[in-house]
């Protein structure tokens, strides 16, 4: 996938560019990183009144995962605005693996 397209996305159009900048702000405080960067979002939804978006973590033992899941509906819906319904999942297949991560989330790792 291109950089713009760092995760699948079905929806409006017009609401790709905000939906994406709220997800980018949401950033993994172990790694330091945004989960988008670090190929978190597997997907999203965008309708005019619903936004769905399905997220993974890097381990099912992520002690982070309510933090990341609250703070990325928080963002959402502060991008999105009131009458919008957000809604974030936690899905586990196909299981996080590190070619998930952008070039960028890999040289700030230090991963080849």
């Amino acid at each position: 996938m291109s950089e713009r397209e760092s995760f699948p996305y079905t929806g409006l159009a017009e609401l790709r560019d905000p939906v994406t900048a709220a997800l980018h702000r949401v950033v993994d405080p172990e790694m330091s990183l945004d989960i988008v960067e670090l190929g978190l979002v597997y997907g999203v939804e965008a309708q005019a009144r619903a936004v769905k978006v399905r997220i993974t973590m890097t381990s099912a033992a992520c002690p982070v995962t309510e933090l990341i899941v609250d703070e990325a509906t928080s963002e959402l819906a502060r991008a999105l605005g009131p009458g919008v319904e957000v809604g974030v999942e936690v899905v586990w297949e196909p299981p996080w693996d590190p070619g998930r991560m952008s070039g960028r989330a890999r040289d700030a790792l230090g991963w080849e």
